[in-house]
């Protein structure tokens, strides 16, 4: 960590003194629609879960500048998953050691003996990260997360490594106890524990290495998710890689399969490797704990890539996240894949009228005929796009940011990112959000999602259709501003 460490007390108060004197969410690059912190350093999203009518989102940040340091938990939450309302730092930085990522769980009957009043309280379970040692860690809550106390136990899980983080943290109905995944990352493998009341935890067992393996193994996350038109459900283990990722830099793969409460049991081959995302900049995605019973899991990430991320052109602040994506499982002729698709409560934020701003979204339904390749051409402007293209006769879907605008700041930035994807005769099918810095791409409902930054000029324009190589069979294509939420 660069320069002086500062004391605790010195920290909460400067903090809050920054807080306090934040600006407008207006700068240039400023998104409109996705959450980024007034100022500052952000990374992972940590701690993401439902409680007392409140989605909170807790976060990595620097409450001190705009580069990595001084890990601490920012704090925003939201009613709607939509309007985030930022709160001060939840858990600073203390005695040298760093909070890291983590969950955040409800304990509904006190098993932690944490717990006030005989009402549920927040229990996080986060990774504390001091020179040479990572170590597992519990701090609580009772007035719904605006205070919090670390537990006088700390830590609660100790291997005595460097690297041994990102506890992802939930109740299993089927053992009966609160389940732990946590990476080892050099190992490339995540350890499942178990434990009765979040202080005291029991190896069940280990998955990995399997899929790809040429970067740590960081930020797990398991979640179960309904299998598409059956009665049936799978579980879904998604593994954080960096560097290693399929586009370059970090990236995420994930497996299905199944989860006894002890074990997980990857039903793909060891070597198949599944993508969450086929963009640069979607990065340790987490679920939100405690939604209701019945409700459909939502993920959010961090949209950056290590290769360039402490380089964005971006201030007061520098990182962002994804919007909200509910996730289910379908079968498919290659097997049951990951779907992805914008949470629906941001069709709230739909407005009438010409897009403006560089906040749009764009919804494509084109059958290609004759045409070679075809697509949407995205935040033009004098030479510079960035250019969404479906090609036929390699059946892949790209985003190429090559041209969008300030791409020097990085070599590694300006990039094609690409994904298979076969039509099977149909349409296809784009919804495709903008938001001054940054394209979200979901191809035949979520199939394949692709998530990358842009730095257009500030005068680009909003978007045209094209196509080459022959005449296009049919298309429709709607654009939509996009209220900001600040």
């Amino acid at each position: 960590m660069p320069g002086k460490r500062i004391s605790t007390a010195f920290s909460v108060a400067v903090a809050a003194a920054l807080f306090a004197a934040s600006g407008p969410y207006d700068q240039p690059y400023r998104p409109q629609y996705h959450f980024s912190p007034r100022q500052h350093w952000t990374n992972d999203p940590n701690g993401t879960v439902f409680f007392d009518g409140e989605y909170h989102l807790f976060f990595q940040y620097n409450p001190f500048g705009d580069i990595w340091g001084h890990m601490s938990w920012g704090h925003a939450v939201s009613t709607d998953l939509v309007h985030w309302r930022e709160l001060p730092v939840a858990l600073p930085e203390a005695n040298g050691v760093m909070i890291f990522t983590g969950s955040t769980v409800i304990d509904a009957h006190n098993s932690s003996g944490f717990c006030a009043g005989g009402k549920p309280c927040m229990v996080a379970v986060y990774t504390g990260h001091s020179p040479g040692r990572q170590t597992q860690n519990l701090a609580y809550s009772n007035d719904r997360g605006r205070s919090w106390t670390k537990y006088s136990g700390n830590p609660v899980l100790d291997l005595n490594m460097a690297d041994f983080r990102d506890p992802d943290v939930f109740w299993s109905e089927a053992a009966r106890r609160w389940t732990m995944a946590v990476s080892l990352p050099n190992e490339h493998k995540i350890r499942f524990y178990g434990s009765t009341d979040l202080k005291r935890w029991a190896k069940l067992s280990d998955f990995g290495p399997a899929g790809a393996t040429g970067g740590q193994w960081e930020c797990p996350n398991l979640v179960q998710l309904p299998l598409e038109g059956t009665g049936e459900r799978r579980w879904v283990l998604k593994v954080g890689l960096n560097p290693g990722g399929l586009q370059g830099g970090s990236g995420e793969q994930y497996f299905v399969g199944r989860f006894d409460g002890a074990r997980f049991v990857n039903e793909n081959p060891a070597t198949t490797t599944l993508w969450t995302d086929y963009g640069k900049d979607c990065y340790c995605a987490l679920t939100f704990n405690n939604l209701a019973r019945g409700e459909q899991p939502v993920m959010i990430g961090w949209m950056n890539n290590w290769q360039y991320a402490v380089k964005l052109p971006t201030s007061p602040w520098r990182g962002q996240m994804t919007i909200p994506r509910q996730l289910s499982l379908r079968r498919t002729p290659e097997g049951i894949r990951l779907f992805q698709q914008p949470a629906p409560q941001l069709n709230e934020l739909d407005e009438s009228g010409p897009a403006r701003d560089h906040s749009y979204r764009v919804t494509l339904r084109a059958s290609p005929g004759a045409a070679h390749a075809f697509g949407v051409k995205l935040l033009a402007s004098d030479g510079s796009a960035t250019i969404v293209g479906y090609n036929r006769a390699t059946a892949r879907i790209y985003m190429d940011r090559s041209h969008s605008g300030d791409v020097a700041f990085s070599p590694d930035f300006a990039t094609r990112t690409e994904a298979p994807l076969e039509l099977h005769g149909a349409p296809l099918r784009l919804e495709i959000l903008v938001d001054r810095s940054s394209v979200e791409l979901f191809a035949q409902d979520g199939e394949v999602a692709m998530t990358n930054l842009v730095f257009a000029p500030l005068d680009a324009d909003a978007a045209s259709f094209w196509s080459e190589g022959g005449r296009i069979a049919s298309q429709t294509m709607q654009v939509r501003p996009m209220k900001s939420i600040w």
